[in-house]
């Protein structure tokens, strides 16, 4: 083949193979607006973000040596006057090693609100928002929370149905039924994502609060097991869609595809969970805001510190070369 016969080959191929990647990218945009408004047309009643609630800012640390910690602050009262987080919790990720750890927070722990004084820890929402729960946090725990995420309850049933649509099976100890809308009978159960919200919302258990704490870790434990598979990368512009008017969060996108590509793609291992207080480490007191949970704050920090703690010694070579270990996320 002559020198211009190859060159002209070349120059063929070379705009062959650019107008296929045009096309290829042209195809995945128009399948990720497609799926993300899908996503969209599914959660037309989440108003989270647009209920024009203002909140003192959120003043997180930066992460340091690529652990996370996000606030979750559940509740579907937001708006009201007097709103308290109907639950909290520390979602916890570690990079190198892709553990996902999820501690809960009893809302009557008694604990001291800066500015407040003594309240239980889900007035701290009601005071300041999310940042006076930082603070909170902070001053009683001494943990470090560097980003958080509001979930309007409303939405949880339909984030379940799409990350996973064939349901999450339970093993449910009695009846349930007071207040949460329907009837869930005893035994071993595949919840839809309303049938999940009823479950993990249900006030009237035998074990008070405790019992609700471990159904909501249940559940998000296992939702997470779902999360982390093909299914759910093919469909993630939908559940970006789905769940975006339920969340109002300060994670950047930067962060959000970090922690994403790590469950997807790196050994993610079973998420472990913590509640705060630990067995034996409370009493039950009624004080001049009602029935609370009289903490050792020694003990739970301790069990705390000693929860979040990598399960495998990390080394350098577990990080970037060009990335300062204190700023690695």
């Amino acid at each position: 083949m002559k020198r211009r016969d190859r060159r002209k080959a070349k120059r063929k191929g070379l705009r062959n193979f650019f107008i296929l990647a045009a096309f290829v990218i042209a195809i995945g945009s128009f399948y990720w607006g497609y799926q993300y408004n899908s996503g969209r047309t599914l959660a037309n009643d989440g108003l989270l973000k647009d209920d024009q609630t203002t909140f003192e800012p959120f003043e997180g640390e930066d992460p340091q040596f690529g652990e996370i910690n996000v606030l979750l602050l559940g509740s579907d009262s937001r708006g009201d006057e007097d709103a308290r987080s109907d639950s909290l919790m520390i979602a916890h990720y570690n990079q190198m090693t892709n553990e996902v750890k999820l501690v809960s927070i009893m809302r009557d722990t008694y604990v001291d609100i800066p500015d407040h004084g003594k309240h239980k820890i889900n007035a701290a929402f009601a005071f300041g928002g999310p940042e006076l729960v930082r603070k909170t946090i902070k001053q009683n725990f001494d943990m470090d929370l560097h980003y958080y995420a509001m979930v309007d309850f409303s939405g949880f049933s339909k984030i379940v149905d799409v990350i996973a649509p064939d349901g999450i099976e339970v093993e449910i100890p009695y009846t349930m039924s007071h207040g949460i809308g329907m009837t869930l009978e005893p035994g071993k159960q595949v919840l839809n994502g309303d049938q999940l919200l009823g479950y993990v919302r249900f006030r009237h258990d035998r074990l008070s609060d405790f019992g609700r704490v471990e159904r909501q870790q249940e559940a998000l434990t296992k939702l997470k097991d779902q999360a982390v598979s093909l299914h759910t990368l093919m469909n993630l512009p939908k559940i970006l869609g789905t769940v975006d008017p339920y969340i109002d969060t300060n994670v950047d996108h930067r962060t959000l595809l970090t922690i994403g590509k790590g469950l997807l793609l790196g050994e993610s291992k079973q998420m472990e969970t913590l509640r705060i207080p630990i067995a034996s480490s409370y009493e039950d007191r009624r004080v001049n805001v009602g029935a609370v949970l009289d903490i050792d704050f020694e003990k739970n920090k301790q069990a705390l510190q000693e929860f979040l703690s990598p399960q495998k010694e990390i080394t350098s070579n577990d990080l970037d070369e060009d990335t300062p270990p204190e700023k690695k996320v």
